[in-house]
């Protein structure tokens, strides 16, 4: 696997390489924002290490990548207040590592993520006129191809693996965001909302159902 690592830091990129090396995967660097949004938008690699430092403002890199690919993205920052992680999450990271870091802290973390992308045993989950490929990320219902953002997409796919039976609050914060949500947190809903909007307002039956004080469900019922 090829890991890029937009990073400036000469220490870092020692450290973040030797342990990353260690574990087999080769890596690339990119000592600077746009280096780092060229290759990381135009290459083919499973992970993108990016230092909140060179994401650019409003993290212009990561939306950049965002737009082309579906790479995970693993911030590296020294900010690690809850609304600058919402702030990243929202935008598409996978999860973030604050420093300072320890080499099996960054490895665990690889892997983790890396793991998370695993393909399930089959790519195509379907219910009802639902029809979602998980591996080319696709999604329609009647026919209508549906196009959803990275979260929404992770959020549905969570949803559709566990069809029929609740999934808590806790549990989808946990495997979609990679964190555990402030309880002021409003990004579950927010992406609750836009998911349904494009999931079921156009259409008479509805699959998203609100769980009240535990969580959600797909299902296909009233």
């Amino acid at each position: 696997m090829r890991i890029l690592l937009i990073e400036d830091d000469p220490f870092l990129l020692v450290s973040v390489q030797k342990a990353l090396t260690a574990l087999g995967y080769s890596i690339d660097v990119a000592c600077d924002s746009l280096e780092g949004r060229y290759l990381a938008t135009e290459g083919n690699y499973s992970l993108v290490l990016l230092d909140v430092a060179l994401a650019g403002p409003d993290l212009t890199v990561l939306q950049a990548i965002r737009r082309s690919k579906q790479t995970p993205v693993l911030m590296i920052t020294t900010r690690d207040k809850v609304e600058d992680r919402l702030k990243g999450l929202q935008l598409g990271a996978s999860d973030y590592l604050a420093m300072p870091f320890s080499e099996l802290a960054l490895q665990v973390r690889v892997q983790a993520i890396l793991e998370r992308r695993m393909p399930p045993e089959t790519s195509r989950l379907g219910l009802a006129d639902l029809e979602v490929d998980i591996l080319r990320r696709q999604v329609a219902r009647q026919g209508v191809s549906i196009k959803l953002s990275p979260n929404e997409f992770a959020l549905l796919a969570e949803l559709l693996q566990h069809a029929g039976k609740t999934v808590s609050r806790g549990a989808l914060a946990q495997r979609v965001w990679h964190t555990s949500l402030d309880n002021e947190s409003n990004a579950l809903e927010v992406t609750v909302r836009r998911l349904r909007k494009k999931l079921d307002d156009p259409f008479d039956t509805k699959l998203l159902h609100t769980v009240r004080g535990v969580g959600y469900m797909l299902a296909d019922r009233e």
